[in-house]
């Protein structure tokens, strides 16, 4: 069959019949391509498999290139230019075929992301393990992510002679190279072996509650030499990685989400502290955030004018725990107003009486005479 066909394409001139034998091996390589990626949906749609739904969506595109050039490559030997021409051809297909593999396979790793993320959720109650998990693999999607597109990029340069030569010349001299870059990347090789430190040691993770430069916010990524916080007001805190080795933070999720907060309220000396006590187990009964650990009352300071009462309460996380405390707070202010007005903060004076009439009368007449 191969031989008949280039046979039959010698009857044509060089260019009509390298052209036929591109767009043969383009629309061999797309119907090949339409064929998998249909199978693929309608076995999806059929049993609903969320692997070949993810297969589907995310090697599309590189599969547009993949095969198209795969197929191209097969048929070159049927290509009727000069040897130069047929050269530029042949480097071209290679070139697109690396390029779209290297690209194939890293949107395999997120079909294996897509395939992790399903069996594991991070908005799950108790989430540690699940955190743990996704701050190595996030880790090491992107270091075998920068792998690939730097062998893809190798093998596409040294099908160069004149890079060959180029990468044989800065062999001999080595030793001088790796000096010069090593200073020269210095705080990035720095950074990245934070980066490792942290994937494995772990003293942030994904998702984890952290408290940074006074900013409250959850660790949104953590890449080769920075991590992403997000704000509670939706803003983004960037930092290098090397601030986590380096510097103190606060985690709020280290080992648990689970935290306490504190409730402080200035209150007069007739305060009852008792009927207070009581009315916050009553308030954190009925709150659904509670979650049943801790809930005390305690006298903690004694100032000149103000008694200060503070309430310490549970919760499964920082975003409840901020939710408890703050209806705690409203509802404590609320009974003392409605039940015990007096205790409110007040300020206390002595105001003196006017003096005798006897004394004002004499200090007269002193005066006057």
């Amino acid at each position: 069959m191969t031989e008949r066909f280039a046979h039959f394409l010698t009857h044509f001139p060089d260019s009509v019949a390298t052209l036929s034998v591109l767009l043969v091996g383009l629309t061999i390589g797309l119907v090949a391509k339409l064929l998998l990626f249909g199978g693929l949906n309608a076995y999806a749609r059929r049993h609903d498999s969320a692997l070949a739904l993810s297969v589907a969506q995310h090697l599309r595109r590189a599969s547009g290139w993949f095969f198209p050039a795969l197929a191209i490559s097969l048929l070159l030997p049927l290509v009727q230019l000069p040897p130069k021409g047929l050269e530029v051809l042949r480097r071209v297909v290679e070139m697109v075929l690396i390029l779209s593999f290297a690209w194939g396979l890293i949107k395999t790793l997120d079909v294996l992301q897509d395939l992790v993320q399903r069996r594991y959720q991070l908005n799950s109650a108790d989430n540690l393990r699940v955190r743990k998990l996704f701050t190595q693999l996030q880790f090491l999607k992107k270091l075998v992510m920068s792998l690939i597109v730097f062998v893809a990029v190798g093998l596409v340069l040294m099908s160069f002679e004149t890079v060959r030569r180029l990468g044989t010349g800065l062999l001999t001299s080595a030793g001088i190279v790796s000096v010069i870059v090593g200073l020269a990347a210095q705080r990035s090789i720095s950074n990245l072996l934070a980066g490792f430190q942290i994937a494995f040691t772990q003293p942030i993770r994904i998702d984890d509650v952290l408290v940074v430069e006074g900013e409250w916010g959850r660790v949104e990524e953590i890449t080769f030499t920075y991590v992403v916080l997000s704000i509670w007001d939706e803003r983004r805190l960037v930092l290098p990685l090397n601030y986590f080795i380096e510097k103190p933070f606060q985690n709020w999720t280290r080992n648990s989400a689970q935290l306490m907060g504190t409730v402080l309220l200035q209150t007069d000396y007739t305060v009852p502290v008792d009927a207070v006590r009581a009315e916050l187990q009553r308030i954190v009964a009925d709150n659904l955030l509670w979650d049943q650990r801790t809930c005390v009352l305690h006298v903690t300071d004694a100032k000149e004018r103000t008694l200060e009462l503070r309430a310490l309460v549970s919760a499964a996380n920082a975003g409840a725990v901020w939710e408890l405390r703050c209806a705690v707070r409203e509802q404590l202010v609320a009974f003392l107003q409605r039940e015990y007005p007096a205790s409110l903060p007040r300020i206390r004076a002595v105001v003196e009486g006017p003096a005798p009439a006897a004394g004002l009368a004499r200090s007269e007449a002193a005066i006057t005479g």
